[in-house]
């Protein structure tokens, strides 16, 4: 089971966008794949219209409930949701022992999933620490902008100390540049960019601009279900497919 962290310090990346429709594409692949909503926003929850009625991730981490008693199943997938209460437990962690491990030792007894994607909060938050401290891996999805390419380094920064203090093994899978405009000079220059100056993988599948993947989310659908002929399904099933022939 590989754990995979999904983190932008910087909002309005695809950073959810991301998690669903890569999630959703490869379980249409044939591959088991649980979504963990770690933002209290609770946007991933949203964009599948789930409501947690069940209990959510904060219940998984504050009282250890079973997973299976809170997990919601749709599209081939499993989502455990969010919930307001997030941001309390959130609060509640800054002064627990061990509060770096709390979501490592509760994902340690989850077995039956060949990938689990975490969504993680725009910050660098108790949360965000606790995903990295439980990830094997880290996925950056990075609108292709000026402003997040500046924010970066800091970001890579951020990973890195979290590598020297917590997680040792934990490493970069890679970069998804994502709201491409093809239509756009600065656009391919902040690609050029990108791909000529980061040490870190860059995959080669971009996420272009599609007003189908802003969409979807209205209707509680991923891109798959809402407009499978449009660039957006395109593109994350290209992504999938990158993504798993590393491992081939």
């Amino acid at each position: 089971m590989k754990i995979i962290s999904l983190i932008n310090q910087k909002g309005g990346t695809a950073k959810t966008t991301t998690a669903v429709n890569l999630g959703s594409a490869l379980s249409m692949l044939g591959k088991t794949v649980l979504l963990i909503d770690l933002d209290p926003q609770a946007n991933l929850t949203y964009s599948f219209g789930v409501r947690p009625e069940k209990g959510s991730v904060v219940e998984f981490l504050q009282t250890k409930q079973a997973l299976p008693t809170i997990i919601v199943n749709m599209e081939n997938l499993s989502l455990l949701p969010a919930s307001p209460a997030l941001a309390d437990l959130e609060i509640s962690l800054t002064t627990k022992i061990g509060r770096e491990q709390v979501l490592k030792d509760c994902l340690s007894k989850v077995k039956g999933y060949d990938y689990v994607l975490i969504d993680c909060p725009p910050s660098l938050s108790i949360l965000t620490v606790n995903a990295l401290n439980a990830s094997h891996e880290v996925l950056i999805p990075l609108q292709v902008e000026v402003l997040s390419l500046q924010g970066l380094n800091l970001l890579l920064d951020t990973i890195g100390e979290v590598k020297a203090v917590l997680n040792k093994d934990l490493k970069i899978r890679g970069i998804v540049p994502s709201m491409y405009d093809s239509r756009r000079k600065l656009s391919k220059e902040i690609l050029e960019e990108l791909s000529k100056n980061t040490k870190e993988k860059v995959f080669s599948t971009v996420i272009r601009e599609c007003v189908k993947l802003a969409e979807a989310p209205s209707f509680a659908k991923s891109i798959f279900s809402y407009s499978p002929s449009s660039n957006g399904a395109t593109d994350f099933m290209n992504l999938a497919k990158e993504f798993l022939e590393e491992r081939s």
